[in-house]
């Protein structure tokens, strides 16, 4: 069996072989039909401004000048001017606020856990504190923000915290 030498092998050269299509010049029926065309057009323009009646121009010319046709404004509908009359009578109820509010966003069991807490509350601009708490079930580290006046302002805070530092396990309660 023969060896093939594809090293030393001359490559085809690519894109040089092959010609570009040639450009087909644009039919001499489709210019003709061109000039034609635009030939009669300029032809009808002369036709209408030399064969154009004297006295309809003048009239033409006349028209606008003469007087405007009047324009009525719209009336306004009677139920409109009825409404603009009324009187409006609105009671406001003021909601009675249960009293101060607190949000606890965490307890842990040590305190190095609720600092860490309390730094990413801090990053987003807000003030916790941390409570501790002793019960039958050992100490607990609680950290809280508030009192808050309403509860509006609470959940307010509580948006702010998951959308800045994505503390998700905040709940609002009423102040002890």
């Amino acid at each position: 069996m023969a060896q093939h030498d594809y090293i030393n092998r001359k490559r085809p050269q690519r894109g040089k072989n092959k010609k570009a299509p040639a450009k087909k010049p644009l039919p001499l029926v489709l210019i003709a039909l061109a000039i034609l065309l635009l030939a009669g057009f300029a032809y009808g323009l002369w036709y209408i401004k030399t064969n154009a009646d004297p006295e309809a121009v003048e009239q033409v010319k006349q028209k606008p000048s003469a007087s405007k046709p009047e324009i009525k404004k719209p009336q306004t509908p009677e139920f409109i001017n009825e409404i603009k009359q009324a009187e409006i009578e609105v009671e406001v109820k003021e909601i009675e606020q249960k009293g101060p509010y607190q949000m606890q966003c965490g307890s842990f069991r040590t305190y190095a856990q609720a600092e860490t807490l309390k730094a990413k509350i801090a990053f987003v601009g807000l003030v916790s504190e941390i409570r501790r708490t002793e019960g039958s079930n050992g100490v607990w580290f609680r950290v809280r923000l508030g009192p808050y006046p309403t509860k509006r302002g609470a959940e307010s805070d509580k948006n702010k915290l998951k959308r800045q530092a994505k503390i998700m396990g905040c709940g609002i309660w009423l102040w002890n």
